[in-house]
């Protein structure tokens, strides 16, 4: 919880000090905006790059090292002094913060059983949200009194962390196990391979890409664009979208805590199915709140379904792959899908211009009966009766 909560207080810096920095070098709001895609290009590279090391010579040092990365890279912002030393800080922030998530939910699947496996990653992502708030009561504090640079200073929290895990952890039953196993054999072979190493398990990677693709870009979708929505199109104030996001975020941990125990209960195609279905229902009768009370629900109601999946990502994604790996799977997938998700801005603001809200929501609706359909093909989906990694073959 602490790791995603830091990952996600370092990432989130850079949303409320971005028009300050576009303001200070002088550059173009795309030149700005690069430095989110440029971060999210060094997720999806440290999240391929980790993954393998952490499945090769462990959990706790790998995850570790990825934290202290993007610790490092967040405190050396104070330093940046033209655009240019902020494309590169931010592109090693997103190596460690891409390669920290899958290590953890790793982490979270060799620790804890099958039974409470989908409860326990629920709290690992409420504590992202934690952090995404922290990061919103730092910013409103220290930027007004002492700059955007400082706020970056806070970054160097997570060394911290750094050092009670190397300290305090040692490597999972599990991990060290499989380790003898593959020595034993005498060959590893390459983790990415692996994930394509048959129809079945290949399926498996492409479906889990899509689906978390999905969930990223309903995310992305909705926190960029629904609070500029509420101010322009509805003449909702800023404090007014402040309170729906914030309102939102809360409807978020709600359906996440409450999600991750559905998944222990009824298993991935029965939680999924639900939320997946009442995502896409909410978000398209969102258009049709025009009241402050309704828009307010409304984002509750919108952020519960459509954010609390994002709880069972790591459950679903780790019990698919055997131990040697699993930190792979969860980085190169989830990751995969942070970097494609994260396009949907786009699309969405392409939608508004040419169509309107309904087509922009419409849009969105569309992602989760994708997702949907992706979820209901799988067959053998774990997390109910079935032991770890069953359904990929094994």
């Amino acid at each position: 919880m602490l790791g995603l909560g830091l990952e996600s207080m370092d990432i989130m810096f850079l949303s409320f000090v971005l028009s300050t920095i576009i303001a200070e070098f002088g550059i173009s709001s795309a030149a700005g905006g690069s430095i989110a895609s440029i971060t999210n290009i060094g997720m999806l590279l440290g999240g391929v790059i980790f993954g393998i090391l952490a499945d090769k010579y462990g959990r706790i040092r790998v995850f570790s090292y990825t934290i202290l990365l993007f610790a490092v890279a967040t405190a050396l912002m104070v330093f940046a002094n033209n655009i240019y030393v902020i494309y590169f800080l931010r592109f090693l922030a997103g190596v460690g913060a891409g390669g920290e998530y899958g290590i953890g939910m790793a982490l979270v699947a060799e620790v804890y059983s099958r039974k409470k496996l989908g409860k326990m990653t629920s709290w690992v992502t409420i504590g992202g949200q934690a952090g995404a708030i922290a990061a919103a009561i730092l910013a409103a504090i220290i930027i007004p009194l002492f700059g955007w640079r400082a706020l970056f200073a806070v970054g160097v929290l997570p060394v911290f962390l750094v050092l009670y895990i190397r300290k305090n952890l040692d490597e999972t039953e599990e991990w060290k196990k499989t380790q003898v196993e593959m020595k034993a054999k005498g060959k590893r072979g390459n983790p990415l391979v692996k994930l394509f190493d048959s129809p079945k398990t290949a399926y498996v990677t492409i479906a889990l890409t899509i689906m978390s693709t999905v969930q990223v870009a309903g995310y992305f979708g909705l926190m960029n664009w629904i609070p500029s929505i509420l101010q322009q199109q509805l003449g909702l104030s800023v404090s007014g979208s402040s309170l729906w996001m914030i309102s939102t975020i809360l409807g978020m941990c709600a359906g996440m805590f409450l999600f991750g125990r559905i998944l222990d209960r009824f298993g991935a195609k029965v939680s999924y199915s639900i939320f997946l279905i009442a995502s896409a229902a909410s978000v398209f009768l969102y258009v049709f709140a025009q009241s402050p009370i309704t828009i307010l629900i409304g984002g509750t109601i919108v952020g519960f379904f459509a954010n609390g999946m994002n709880a069972g990502y790591g459950a679903l994604i780790s019990s698919f792959y055997p131990t040697e790996v699993r930190s792979t799977a969860n980085n190169a997938i989830f990751n995969t899908g942070r970097a494609l998700g994260g396009l949907s801005p786009i699309a969405i603001g392409f939608l508004l211009d040419q169509f309107g809200l309904t087509a922009a929501m419409a849009f969105l609706s569309i992602l989760y009966i994708i997702s949907l359909t992706v979820i209901l093909t799988l067959r053998g989906v774990p997390l109910k009766g079935v032991k770890h990694h069953e359904a990929a073959g094994e």
